[in-house]
């Protein structure tokens, strides 16, 4: 389950934008805010493509994305 509150933060420290995130991951930004929001998962490859994007350290990346709350 995604840490949403935490990733919402490191999206809006970076500045961009969700439209542009979306576009990377090569997703839809509905389909973006729905991952996001924890209504769908993010692949592998999207969770990788993000830490890359955002600058997300492996220790973020876990309490991130791989949390059990």
């Amino acid at each position: 389950m995604t840490d949403t509150v935490a990733l919402r933060l490191l999206i809006q420290k970076s500045g961009l934008k969700y439209k542009y995130i979306a576009q990377v991951l090569g997703i839809t930004p509905y389909a973006l805010q729905r991952k996001i929001d924890n209504y769908n998962e993010f692949k592998v490859s999207e969770v990788d493509s993000l830490c890359d994007l955002l600058g997300i350290s492996l220790v973020q990346k876990d309490q991130i994305f791989f949390s059990k709350s």
